[in-house]
This record gives C-alpha cells, structure tokens and sequence, in this order.
C-alpha cells in the first residue's frame, strides 16, 4: 500500500512537472521513487495550435460608449414616432404617465427623460387649453427631413443591398417579416414592401408560404456581377496598395484585436493557419459539395465569419444586433451558438452589451470603425449622427440658446424696421409732399370757389342796385313829368 502524504505538503516539495501530462513526481526520502501522485494544475497552458473554442470577451471602450449614446437615441425615436403619429404633431404631457410602459419607461420617467433634451423636445403652454404641451424643435425637424431626404436619395442602393442579401441565402428567399425588422439597419424605407419590393419587379417577387402564413421575398434572378464580397474588394486594394504577398493575403481577413487582448505564442501560429485556410465564398452555391469531412466543417465554420462580415458590410452603420442576425442563421447555415462563435474571432467583430441593461448584444465590424467614427460614412449615416449631436448637446447651452434668440429676434425686428424705413423713408415723404400738396391745393380750390362766389354775389348785388337806382329815377321823372303834365292840365283847365 502506497504512503500517502497530505496535498498541503506538496508545496513544499520540490516537483518536477511534465509538460505533457499531469503526473508530479515529489523528491521525499518518505515517498518511495516509483510511487506516483496524481494531482491537477490549477492552470492548463495549452499547445494546441487551433483557435480555442471559448475566449473571455475582452471590453473596448470606444465600442460601449457608443452603445450608450445608441441606448438614447433608441428612446428619442419612439417619443419621434409618437409625435410625428398625432394629428397636430404635439402631445400633451399629462399622457405620458399613460403611455410610459408602452415608451419602456416606469412611472414619471417619460418626462424627466424628455426635460433631459431640450434641443430635441421643446415644451410650451396650449394658447386655448392652457396646459403644458411638448413638440419636436426646429433642429429636431430639420435633422428628420434631413434623414428622409437621405433615405429617399439612396433607394437605389438600398435594392442593391436588398438583391444582394438574398443572394447570401441558400434558397435565393427571405421572410418578409425578417427583412422589415431589420430593415432600419439596411437602410430601408418603412413602406419598402411597396416602394422597393412591388415597384422592382424584375428583381424581387412577394409571395406567401405553403408551409406557414408568412410572406416571402424571393430574387428573381441572380447577378454574377453582385456576387463580390466586401472583403474581396478590400484585399484587393491591400494588395495593390502594400503589395503583400498574394497567397498571404488570398483568403484572409482584417484583424484589429482589442485593447487588453492577451496574444500568445501558439495562440499566433493559430491565427496565422486560420488567415491561410481556404472557404468558398458566401455568394456560392455548396449544395453539391460533401461536407461532412473535417476540412469541410473548417471551411464552412470560415465560410460562416465571410457570411456575418458580408452581412455587416451591407448595413448603413456596419453594425447590428446580435438577435437580428440570429434570424438569418436558418437561410444562411450560421452556427447555433452565434455569441460562441463569434468570440473565436474578437479580432474581425466585437460583441457589445451595452444599451439594454446587458440584454441586447450589438455586433461591430472592427475594421469600419476608427476612434468610434465610420471609416467611410455615408449621406445616411450622417444624418443619423446628427441626432447623436443634438442629444450630447448641454441642456444649460440649450437655455443660453433661447436667450440669445430673444436677443436675435429683437435685433432683427429693429434691423428690419430700420430697413423698412430706410427703404420706404423716401417713398413715404413723397406720400406725405403729395397729401399736404393735394391738400393745399383743395384748400386754395375751396379758398377760390368762396371768392368767386363772394364776387359773384357781390357782382349780383351792384347789379340789383342799379336796377333799384334806374328803376327809382324812372319814378320819378315820372313823377315829375305828371306833376308837370298836371300842372299845365290844370293850367289849361283853369284857362
């Protein structure tokens, strides 16, 4: 029977340990030489030279904080939605409390939010029902036309993308409702079962499933000449940029590892193996291939990261959600067990959890971004980080805002009255000249018009006076004819 000695003795024995098992051999003239003790390592380096199936995710900063600002962005569209689905595109703050739960707010959380951003939500006080209302700002509503403006300029690469995504399927078909749950991050429009799928008909057809009541959207016919990985593109420019060495280059990727990210001896000579193993390319048909060899699953597990970079690659923002591409693992052949898989490969995608309380897992494609910009932004993408903008703006500068506004509206009142009078001034003094001159020239009408009829009247009466005169002398020479013609009548009677 071997002696036995107590595990805790052991560390202070000297031990020799071998590499390749988990043998110890203890040095102890109390244990005889060839008896053995079995004991586990508290770690296990191993040498394997495969890419280990489980990795810790490491954490990259620029990644999450990105996420966070995402988290409100997220909130601020559905109150967007809200307003821009009210007749008057207002709503009474009173509601909220009513629709927090359906917004994903507690209890009084609906307004505290919206006071957070006041360059986005301005409140105001209904002129008839004197109570508190909210609406969108003028900036808010700028960057909204702005964005509709850029989703309607790019309709004909959102078909593309569109084409292309079905091309990525087995069966050349999707369902519809997959589609329009993602539809935001492709960059399509809301109404895009009538203005992409319905008005391109040569490309896509709607029908309904046999199997279930769900529709489908189907290609057509597909293009050889869409079926060109992003990645492709981009190892070609490497290679005629830098010159590399093609067979190095041929089936490899772009990899970035995080900040932190410990990289050891084999775990290198493990990558490098994978960067040269050949895959068929997402875009190919492998119906007809055997897959059930060893190469084959490598190729295909390849095959799989080619699938979720293209998929990530035709998004407007280069990045989506976990969940959402979940939903495609069925048509495209992706592995069970996305969140795994993609930790083998933190180099090419990072795996955020920030946004929804540890819930939500966003998927980036590392080599798109740099210091949390898009490396080539887009007109969409632009309009989008806008609202980013307005939502890190300070709510003390929005205030500051307002007053200076009063301010600018007061100057502009009294430029523009300046203008007004500088402009109309001359005008305006003609006006007053003409009136005052009509004015003198009615009065010296109506000055006239008296002195005329004053002469007239005046002219009347020396006439009547004359009259009267002439009329008088007549009288009496007449008078003093009869007297005279009495007289000598009398004088003649009398003789």
């Amino acid at each position: 029977m071997p002696l036995l000695v107590p595990i805790s003795k052991f560390f202070t024995l000297s031990f020799l340990l071998k590499t390749k098992s988990t043998i110890i051999k203890v040095n102890n003239p109390l244990v005889q030489a060839n008896h053995l003790t079995y004991f586990t390592p508290l770690r296990t380096m191993s040498q394997s030279t495969g890419i280990p199936k489980k990795l810790q995710r490491v954490k990259d900063h620029s990644y999450d904080n990105y996420m966070e600002v995402h988290k409100k962005i997220r909130k601020v569209l559905k109150f967007q939605d809200l307003l821009l689905s009210q007749p008057t595109k207002s709503l009474c703050i009173a509601r909220l409390d009513a629709l927090s739960r359906r917004l994903g707010f507690k209890q009084f959380e609906a307004g505290v939010f919206i006071l957070k951003f006041p360059h986005i939500f301005e409140i105001y006080e209904h002129p008839v029902q004197r109570i508190l209302y909210f609406r969108l700002t003028r900036k808010a509503k700028l960057q909204i036309d702005q964005e509709n403006n850029a989703l309607q300029a790019q309709i004909s690469l959102a078909v593309t993308r569109l084409r292309k995504l079905l091309m990525l399927s087995n069966t050349g078909r999707l369902r519809l409702e997959h589609v329009r749950i993602a539809g935001y991050e492709f960059g399509l429009p809301d109404d895009f079962e009538y203005s992409v799928v319905l008005k391109y008909p040569c490309y896509f057809r709607l029908y309904d499933g046999k199997d279930t009541r769900s529709k489908y959207i189907e290609l057509v016919d597909r293009d050889s000449s869409l079926g060109v990985c992003s990645i492709e593109a981009s190892r070609e420019r490497e290679y005629r940029e830098r010159g590399i060495d093609a067979e190095n280059i041929r089936f490899s990727f772009i990899i970035n590892f995080p900040p932190g990210f410990k990289i050891g001896k084999y775990y290198k000579i493990a990558v490098w193996k994978w960067q040269r193993l050949p895959y068929w390319s997402p875009y190919e048909n492998i119906s007809g291939f055997d897959l059930r060899s060893l190469e084959a699953q490598k190729r295909m597990e390849k095959r799989a990261v080619a699938m979720i970079h293209e998929i990530l690659s035709l998004t407007v923002e280069k990045k989506m959600s976990l969940e959402r591409i979940a939903h495609f693992r069925m048509a495209m052949d992706l592995p069970k067990k996305l969140k795994d898989f993609l930790l083998q490969h933190q180099g090419i995608f990072y795996i955020s959890t920030r946004g929804n309380h540890g819930k939500l897992h966003t998927v980036f494609l590392r080599e798109a971004y740099k210091k949390g910009e898009l490396v080539e932004p887009n007109e969409l993408y632009l309009a989008r980080r806008k609202l980013a903008e307005l939502i890190l703006l300070s709510p003390r500068k929005a205030n500051v805002d307002r007053e200076l506004s009063g301010f600018r509206r007061d100057d502009e009142r009294r430029s523009l009255r300046n203008e007004y009078i500088e402009k109309n001034g001359e005008s305006n003094m003609l006006e007053e000249q003409l009136k005052r001159n009509e004015g003198r020239i009615s009065d010296q009408s109506d000055s006239d018009s008296s002195v005329d009829l004053e002469t007239k009247e005046g002219e009347q009466a020396e006439s009547n006076s004359d009259m009267d005169s002439n009329v008088n002398f007549h009288f009496v020479g007449n008078n003093i004819d009869c007297s005279d013609v009495s007289d000598a009548e009398a004088v003649h009677f009398s003789s």
